[in-house]
């Protein structure tokens, strides 16, 4: 049985984004990285991925990536990415993965690694701890989310095992609907759970535990071996960043 596969392509500021304009391309999808589409390099390795399935694009532009898109299904993206993941569910449903298409350096290896430890939960996220970036790309700056016991980017890698990890996508879609007033998004969360967090007193534990709390689902942070997982193509530097390191593979 092959795992269905949701592709997160929606550009906010679709042409006027600052990789389109750099890339000189129509969306952000379309960059080329080392000449190739980002989303074509994603693409390309979810079809070498053991067990991965049907593939389903998000995208708020489908025209701009038919030439790409291969057999792949185009959906046309909601406003946010939490909306257009909430409307694929309901289309592909569960379990599925879930990636995005600025994840230039995305490799088979760490799609097996994130899927081989998903067992006993609803919804995982992959994550790169800090020590494991700075290790793997030490010259890299990326952004972290600190907790009492770890601190860790995110990897672009989401495994949605069961209907409960809808109830969490439903959460996600109300903290980014909330994300310019945190009085309302901390009696969401929880002000004793915000306040932890403002304490650095916060472990990874007590938040998948205050999210299963909210939703019902049970979440798994699952910490991936190669820190170049955390590397997407969210801004200039990191596409210099991710050719370098293509290079370096290719060589």
């Amino acid at each position: 049985m092959t795992l269905p596969v949701l592709v997160l392509a929606g550009s906010r500021d679709g042409e006027q984004d600052v990789l389109a304009q750099l890339g000189k391309v129509s969306h952000k999808a379309l960059l080329p990285v080392r000449g190739e589409p980002m989303l074509g390099r994603v693409l390309r390795t979810l079809a070498v991925t053991p067990g991965l399935g049907p593939v389903t694009i998000s995208i708020e532009a489908p025209d701009r990536i038919r030439d790409i898109a291969g057999t792949a299904e185009i959906l046309k993206a909601a406003s946010s990415p939490s909306e257009s993941v909430a409307e694929a569910l309901t289309h592909i449903g569960t379990p599925c993965l879930v990636t995005t298409a600025d994840h230039a350096l995305l490799r088979p290896e760490w799609i097996t690694e994130f899927l081989g430890k998903t067992r006993d939960c609803d919804l995982a996220v992959g994550v790169a701890l800090k020590a494991t970036v700075e290790r793997d790309v030490p010259n890299t700056k990326r952004t972290y989310i600190r907790l009492s016991d770890m601190s860790f980017s995110g990897c672009n890698l989401f495994w949605m095992g069961t209907p409960r990890a809808e109830a969490v996508v439903e959460l996600w879609k109300r903290l980014q609907k909330d994300r310019k007033r945190p009085l309302k998004m901390a009696r969401t969360l929880g002000f004793g759970t915000l306040l932890r967090a403002l304490l650095g007193r916060l472990d990874s534990n007590a938040l998948c535990q205050r999210i299963e709390t909210l939703t019902g689902a049970r979440v798994r942070l699952i910490p991936l071996s190669d820190g170049q997982a955390a590397v997407d193509v969210d801004k200039p530097a990191d596409l210099t960043l991710a050719e370098e390191l293509l290079a370096q593979r290719s060589s």
